[in-house]
């Protein structure tokens, strides 16, 4: 009886002394680093799994051996986890013990460990028709939510902007402007770290966008039983801010309309965007501007998509190719 006391009082003191560990290093990410909301979101995921293995075996975060790390990277395998999830784990695992290391001297049992290695995968963009046959599934006869879907899928494909970013726009975003005479709409986007990009409105999703606000958005404001004014551009049914996972409901049940379930992701419209920039003869650096890409080596994975396509052109039309 005093035996399992004992075991159950060391977990209870080795998860309270790691809880407050994690608390320490989610408050650094926040405050010291700036990330993002969802970036914290999938740190703390990520390290509730190492928890829950903590937990599962009684150890003790402060005195774990690089074996019992390697016992970790194991377990979540054995989770029938894909490799890129295991090693954003393992990520998220050196930048904690990184962190520990320095704010509490614990040693760091993950210096040492390097990630598996992944096959590149290349991201996946539609054609023009399948994008097209997903922005006119979501115009719905004698549905008025349907042009704030629709406005939503012509902004994402329109700006190339991720589904977090479009939920995060505020009405006072937008600004005009005027190029060589010719007027121009341009809209700011909030990235990851809160890093903020100008894009310009082409004018499907200026159209799409002007007939929401014009037709549906004043109406869901109504709703809002909030006592501050909702500046978000995208509003739900409740006059309040969007949700990302309502945003992409609407993705996919266009998709489902469409019958391209299976080919549509979140960034699809994103890969699209960047693409078709590309096929058309968009310079690779005013690409990496708009897409909000750190480095254009990051934006040079889609010139691999385009060459792949000259080469199935080139293999099924030139007589001397095989």
């Amino acid at each position: 009886m005093l035996e399992r006391f004992a075991t159950t009082r060391l977990l209870w003191l080795t998860v309270m002394n790691l809880d407050s560990a994690l608390k320490s290093f989610v408050d650094h990410l926040t405050i010291e680093r700036g990330l993002s909301l969802n970036s914290i979101s999938a740190y703390k995921r990520d390290l509730a799994k190492f928890s829950q293995f903590l937990a599962k075996g009684s150890l003790d975060f402060e005195k774990l051996t690089e074996g019992e790390i390697t016992d970790f990277e194991v377990w979540l395998k054995e989770s029938k986890l894909a490799v890129t999830s295991i090693n954003r784990n393992i990520s998220a695992l050196k930048s904690f013990y990184k962190y520990a290391a320095q704010e509490f001297s614990i040693t760091n049992p993950v210096s040492a460990m390097s990630s598996s290695k992944v096959p590149r995968r290349l991201p996946k963009a539609l054609t023009i028709k399948e994008v097209t046959s997903l922005i006119e599934a979501t115009k719905r006869e004698g549905d008025p939510i349907s042009l704030r879907d629709h406005a939503i899928i012509e902004m994402l494909y329109g700006t190339g902007a991720r589904v977090s970013e479009i939920v995060g726009v505020d009405i006072n975003d937008f600004a005009q402007g005027e190029v060589e005479g010719n007027s121009i709409t341009t809209l700011k986007l909030r990235g990851k770290g809160s890093k903020e990009r100008i894009v310009p409105l082409g004018s499907f999703a200026k159209s799409a966008l002007d007939e929401y606000l014009v037709r549906i958005r004043p109406n869901l404001l109504t709703k809002s039983k909030s006592a501050r004014v909702e500046t978000a551009l995208f509003l739900n049914q409740r006059g309040s801010r969007l949700s990302r996972q309502s945003a992409w409901q609407v993705i996919s049940d266009a998709a489902d309309a469409t019958g391209l379930t299976g080919k549509v992701s979140p960034h699809v419209f994103r890969h699209s965007y960047a693409t078709h920039l590309l096929d058309g003869g968009a310079d690779i650096r005013v690409v990496q501007e708009l897409l909000g890409h750190a480095s254009v080596t990051t934006t040079q994975i889609y010139t691999l998509i385009t060459i792949d396509k000259v080469r199935e052109a080139y293999a099924t039309a030139h007589p001397r190719a095989n």
